[in-house]
């Protein structure tokens, strides 16, 4: 499909850049020609040559707004364009060219860090189609968290819809790229739309009407009259009014130190929740968001589009030729200072809000995109049973050429005690498992042929690093960890996963430390994973039959080969490979 819509939006472009040629020749020939004509106007003092330059200004704007629209439609196209290409290097494993949420990596989150959630090659690169902060925020928020498994219904719901939906998805995609979005605009809007603005006082509404009035009627009699003394009256009122605008003039400045490029992102804004709100959704999510904006009797599209005609207009005061002009006149700007106030007055507390649910579609699109780039995904059932079963499960990923699917289920035994030699898959299973419960929590699809699953938080001690900074171990960073997670097991059930812990300790610490974590974790009804070298450790399943189980990753000696097959199997690892593989490579 991607590949169809690229010849197509191709197609498109290249006459669309044909009409944006030619009318950005006929906008430059139509320039000329009031050139010429002013010459000759110049020149011959006809008054015919008044008119007609007249008719090739009001052409000239024709063409511009014409130029303007083509332009937008030429963006547009490439965006459109660019998505579908980008689309099939990233499938052909050619490009990773989304933001990789680097910003958003926090070493002491549960599992972030260990899971590869952000960062290159990471989770939330590889599902990240936002293009506007709220929305690259809302979709990191989103893996950072588990959420209520009648959330995680809606949002099955919704990203099966929006999965369907190609069209809507890059249509909608494509308009949010052509935004000015970024976090300092974002913030600027915060702090103006919840700073309260002291309003004009109705003595002054009530003259900035008369005085313009006052004006007007005065310029009229003097054209009508002659008479000096209405000319001379306009003149006073026309400095009156620049008097009133400089007592205004620092609250107006205020106001545009939020205003600079927000108009153009407010319109853009105006767009995508246009969009939303004409939409025709099913899922029960998104007609909710759509209801959200639809609240009042004016479209909330509609009223930030107008919040952006008045801060493009607040933001015209720096241009010294129109700004005196307008305001000794109609004291334009005292008059949009009032319009900002009444708009944040009536709407000031939703503006955030129709922010936030824009981010929350180009979440909702975002794992849609995951979920049609893989078909072979599937959304897990839901339980209540604290039931967590796989079946095929790897990690999403993994090229699925190479990929190998495995079956598990904590519904009978709650925690596996992993033996296998090195590389034979161990560390790869905790994350496959790991990251496709992050996955069900969001809504999204999971890398397995069937799963069924009770949403759990996960805890994760998997990698590890010491710190100069904060002058922590290795050892003390992992210990802390391991208190974080049992202060965790303390206040909720959850899903933990732990790969070789204690390694900065002798091996009969270790073991005994290893042992004793798992009995703990046992006691608090923990679910989950621990792998381990040390075989002794898997004794403990034999202490408690009902709540551990033993599974290993076996690796065989082929032909003098190493063969790994990461095949999850029953029982304790018999196979080592660390010996085979040293005297192989001639080290001992």
């Amino acid at each position: 499909m991607y590949n169809q819509l690229q010849q197509k939006y191709q197609a498109a472009l290249t006459g669309i850049k044909r009409k944006y040629n030619f009318i950005s020749l006929l906008r430059l020939t139509v320039g000329l020609l009031f050139l010429v004509n002013g010459f000759y106007g110049i020149k011959n003092e006809r008054n015919y040559h008044f008119y007609i330059g007249l008719l090739l200004v009001l052409v000239f704007i024709i063409i511009l707004r014409l130029h303007k629209k083509v332009d937008f439609q030429r963006k547009l196209t490439q965006n459109l364009l660019s998505i579908n290409v980008t689309e099939l290097e990233y499938l052909n494993q050619r490009k990773l060219p989304f933001e990789n949420g680097t910003e958003y990596i926090d070493f002491k989150h549960e599992y972030a860090y260990d899971l590869d959630i952000f960062g290159n090659d990471s989770l939330f690169q590889h599902l990240n189609r936002t293009a506007t902060w709220s929305g690259k925020t809302i979709l990191a928020k989103q893996l950072l968290k588990v959420n209520e498994s009648s959330e995680i219904i809606e949002n099955q719901e919704a990203i099966q819809e929006l999965s369907q939906n190609l069209s809507w998805r890059q249509d909608f995609t494509a308009h949010a790229k052509l935004n000015t979005d970024s976090e300092k605009n974002v913030q600027k809007l915060t702090v103006w739309s919840t700073q309260p603005s002291v309003p004009i006082s109705k003595g002054m509404y009530f003259i900035s009407w008369v005085t313009p009035v006052l004006f007007l009627g005065a310029l009229t009699a003097y054209f009508i009259t002659k008479e000096y003394v209405f000319l001379s009256l306009s003149s006073f009122i026309f400095v009156l009014n620049l008097g009133l605008l400089g007592q205004f003039f620092k609250r107006i400045m205020l106001e545009n130190a939020h205003s600079e490029s927000i108009d153009k992102t407010l319109l853009h804004y105006s767009i995508l929740l246009q969009k939303i709100e004409q939409s025709d959704f099913k899922a029960a999510k998104l007609q909710k968001l759509k209801k959200d904006l639809l609240q009042g009797s004016t479209p909330i599209s509609d009223e930030i589009k107008k919040l952006s005609e008045l801060f493009g207009r607040l933001d015209s005061i720096g241009n010294l030729v129109t700004t005196p002009l307008f305001n000794g006149v109609f004291l334009f700007h005292i008059h949009t200072l009032k319009a900002l106030i009444d708009w944040k007055t009536k709407n000031g507390q939703h503006l955030m809000n129709a922010i936030a649910i824009i981010g929350e579609v180009e979440m909702l699109t975002s794992l849609a995109n995951f979920s049609y780039n893989n078909p072979d995904y599937v959304f897990p059932k839901l339980n209540d049973s604290f039931a967590i079963q796989f079946k095929n499960v790897s990690h999403p990923l993994l090229n699925k050429l190479n990929r190998v699917g495995n079956e598990v289920d904590f519904s009978k035994e709650n925690f596996i005690i992993l033996t296998g030699s090195n590389m034979s898959g161990k560390s790869t299973f905790l994350r496959s498992v790991g990251i496709n419960m992050v996955l069900a929590g969001t809504g999204a699809p999971v890398c397995a042929s069937q799963a069924n699953i009770h949403p759990l938080k996960v805890l994760v001690s998997m990698r590890l690093s010491d710190s100069l900074s904060d002058s922590t171990s290795y050892f003390f960073a992992e210990i802390k960890r391991l208190k974080q997670i049992m202060d965790s097991l303390q206040c909720e059930r959850s899903f933990v996963l732990l790969d070789e812990i204690l390694r900065g300790t002798n091996s009969d610490d270790k073991r005994n430390g290893t042992i004793e974590v798992i009995k703990k974790m046992i006691a608090k009804n923990a679910i989950g994973v621990i792998a381990t070298h040390d075989t002794e450790v898997c004794l403990t399943a034999q202490e408690f039959p009902q709540l551990l189980v033993n599974k290993c990753f076996e690796v065989a000696i082929v032909d003098n080969e190493l063969f790994f097959d990461y095949k999850l199997r029953d029982g304790i690892c018999q196979n080592k490979s660390a010996t085979f593989l040293m005297k192989k490579m001639e080290v001992i």
